[in-house]
């Protein structure tokens, strides 16, 4: 990765208060590498020319992590893709495209059937 411009980032995310986790959990949630203006929303030109670095981590309690990839659907939304190769049903972000990436921000994916709210909780240079 030493190869990316100075843009790219590490982003974990972490499940914010819902109902069945009143105090939010560090152990729900996602670590992710998007390139990020200098507004902290995702630079499209920038992640097309470097998609293959843009590499997601699904973690949970009690299950493997999921390792995948950050890409763009048409219309320009954002989500997570684990099965390249198949067609398992992507991780969609609630408007992402829109979204700061910044250190105490909230962002949403819908997963399956269900959408969680997710604070940013770091954002690191590579």
């Amino acid at each position: 990765m030493a190869d990316l411009p100075h843009d790219f980032r590490e982003i974990r995310l972490e499940l914010a208060r819902e109902k069945d986790h009143p105090a939010g959990a560090r152990d729900f949630g996602y670590t992710f590498v998007a390139p990020l203006d200098a507004n902290g929303q995702i630079e499209p030109d920038l992640w097309s020319k470097h998609r293959a670095a843009c590499r997601v981590v699904r973690f949970r309690p009690q299950e493997a992590d999921q390792v995948g990839h950050l890409v763009r659907r048409p219309g320009g939304s954002w989500a997570f893709h684990y099965d390249i190769a198949g067609s398992e049903d992507d991780e969609a972000g609630y408007r992402f495209n829109a979204e700061r990436f910044v250190i105490g921000e909230y962002v949403s994916v819908k997963e399956d059937d269900e959408t969680h709210t997710f604070r940013v909780v770091s954002v690191e240079p590579l």
